[in-house]
């Protein structure tokens, strides 16, 4: 069978680190209160000189590196961010530019937290139809851009960075490696419980990120416990069998509770929240690649990739490295 299996995977940081002691000299805040509420300790903010673009592209040649593949090799990017570079072009096809590559196609996801989900699938199914033979999946964010920097319920929580994968289309066993089961979602029900007030069509401005939390809350434990027993489920695997959770890093809290509701202990769930903070669509790419670079997650692995953001979106992946 035809599936999208995993070849590297690369990350890209801003070289300026933001402790929560320095964000509590500017904001009205404590490390111990961001740390209680979070598990947050510091965050990677781009300065003036660094773009959602700039980090995509770094993440993006440290997944090739990974895999040994140069852009040549690639004939498809699909980027996912709430933070282009631009309204457009696509931020994808300047990520393909400056890596060398032309002529295929190169566009944006947008889906917020769950963006690098929504990407992956979209890059699983051209995979397996034949419309792609191998992609550079990326999530990119600069949230620092979107926040209010006066108001400490949300500009403590988020960060900026970027991670990539490359995937490729390869004809392997039942039992190989791969992408094996991916569900995704949306409630537009619920867009003004996490959103931006600005965009080009309604006021013409960029705008801030605005955030009701503990409702956000709510729905991230009930959704993501749901969409995870739906991949288990459409995969025909049991949860004791999954090796490692790679889940969106919004907060430790969520974490705790998504594991739990699975039955999986807090020991099988990368977590990165602690160093990277909320990276929208980076944080799942991020996280993985770190789990990899280390060595926690290794071949033959069975992990389980889930985010839920704005919009509402959510969605899992089940994937075996």
């Amino acid at each position: 069978m035809i599936r999208a299996v995993l070849k590297g995977t690369g990350s890209c940081l801003p070289a300026k680190v933001v402790s929560n002691e320095e964000l509590s000299a500017k904001v009205d805040t404590s490390d111990e209160w961001i740390r209680e509420r979070t598990g947050i300790t510091q965050r990677y903010i781009a300065d003036d000189t660094e773009t959602t673009g700039t980090l995509a592209t770094g993440a993006a040649q440290a997944a090739l590196d990974d895999a040994g593949f140069t852009i040549d090799d690639i004939d498809l990017i699909i980027l996912a961010t709430a933070t282009p570079d631009h309204t457009f072009p696509a931020t994808a096809t300047t990520v393909q530019h400056a890596l060398g590559g032309k002529g295929f196609p190169a566009f944006d996801v947008a889906a917020v937290c769950s963006g690098f989900l929504y990407a992956l699938g979209t890059a699983d199914s051209m995979l397996r139809t034949g419309m792609a033979k191998c992609a550079l999946v990326i999530g990119s964010e600069t949230f620092s851009r979107i926040l209010d920097w006066e108001d400490r319920g949300t500009c403590v929580l988020f960060g900026d960075g970027a991670g990539a994968v490359v995937m490729a289309a390869e004809d392997v066993a039942e039992d190989g490696p791969g992408i094996l089961a991916t569900r995704l979602h949306a409630d537009g029900e619920h867009r003004e419980l996490l959103w931006v007030d600005g965009g080009p069509s309604t006021t013409g401005t960029v705008g801030h990120l605005q955030m009701k939390g503990r409702e956000v809350f709510r729905h991230a434990v009930v959704n993501l416990a749901g969409v995870l027993r739906e991949v288990l489920e459409e995969s025909g695997t049991d949860a004791s069998a999954i090796d490692w959770i790679v889940p969106h890093q919004a907060n430790l809290r969520i974490l705790d509770a998504t594991a739990r509701k699975l039955g999986l202990p807090m020991d099988r769930v990368v977590v990165t929240v602690d160093q990277h903070a909320n990276t929208s669509a980076a944080s799942v790419p991020l996280a993985l690649d770190v789990a990899r670079r280390d060595g926690r997650i290794k071949p033959g692995d069975l992990i389980m990739l889930e985010a839920m953001g704005g919009g509402f979106t959510w969605g899992a992946s089940l994937l075996r490295v």
